[in-house]
């Protein structure tokens, strides 16, 4: 798919987000239409009010993001690309404002367990907001000096605050991953780092089932690099595994070790077969 001035990206969040901030760098010549929920961004998409859906899916510091996983079987679009975002957090105050006039920073919790060190070197006490873009706004219309926002320097830049400090983050290499979700699949191999291929199983009711389904990996030299559980239809019994592999379903080995996942599961479901970004290497 090409991208122009006309086509629109879906995202969660407000403008200034971080999910903003991998629209831009992964598409900016379409444009970032902001959604209040996850659900509010895939529909835009199947709704045909944007062409493409970015999801953060995991973040290195704090795991896999909430009910996206849920989500992706559901949703009717399929992963095209995988993108990240290295999540460097400012410390954002009105114009003219000093860091010591600042007592408070508003952000969301996340955010605010990240940024501990510096909160408390500083004296700063922390204000749990909605999220990070909209504590910037909150921050930008109440018009108090004394409280700040933790957010992306984007945030800034759209909310006309002074960015006071940068990357003020605990950890230095906090980064967090989205998925480029379209309502057409594309299995072309592309990219010059290999393929994934995402997929979701469930497995059948017989003894060491996922073991046996999870053989077919490892016989054939393929690497899973992830393999995540979650319930779905609200019981304890029934549960459904998401998993990403290095390689293509056309690959020999890769059409082999799904095969024998087959024979050990009820369900099988590709979500997408898209190139591995060089972060990986």
């Amino acid at each position: 798919m090409t991208a122009d001035a006309t086509a629109r990206i879906a995202f969660q969040g407000e403008p200034g987000a971080y999910s903003h901030e991998a629209c831009r760098a992964a598409r900016p010549d379409m444009t970032p239409v902001p959604c209040r929920t996850f659900e509010d961004a895939i529909e835009a998409v199947r709704r045909g009010e944007a062409e493409l859906a970015m999801l953060p899916v995991e973040n290195s510091t704090y795991g896999r993001v909430a009910d996206i996983h849920s989500l992706l079987p559901s949703s009717g679009l399929h992963i095209i690309e995988e993108a990240f975002v290295r999540v460097r957090i400012n410390l954002l105050a009105l114009p003219g404002t000093r860091l010591e006039d600042v007592r408070s920073a508003k952000s969301h919790t996340v955010l605010l367990g990240q940024c501990r060190n510096f909160l408390t070197e500083n004296s700063i006490s922390r204000i749990t907001g909605a999220d990070t873009a909209g504590s910037a706004r909150e921050v930008a219309e109440a018009g108090d000096p004394t409280v700040a926002a933790l957010a992306s320097e984007l945030a800034g830049e759209i909310y006309g605050l002074d960015v006071l400090a940068r990357h003020i983050e605990d950890e230095g290499n906090n980064t967090t991953r989205f998925l480029l979700m379209s309502p057409d699949a594309d299995y072309s191999r592309r990219g010059s780092h290999g393929m994934i291929t995402s997929f979701v199983f469930q497995v059948r009711n017989i003894p060491a089932a996922l073991y046996k389904a999870m053989g077919g990996f490892a016989t054939n030299g393929i690497n899973m690099t992830k393999l995540e559980s979650y319930m779905v239809g609200g019981s304890f019994t029934a549960t459904q595994f998401y998993a990403d592999i290095d390689g293509h379903p056309d690959d020999p080995a890769v059409r082999r070790a799904m095969e024998e996942l087959d024979y050990f599961t009820n369900m099988v479901e590709i979500l997408g077969v898209y190139p591995a970004e060089n972060v990986r290497t």
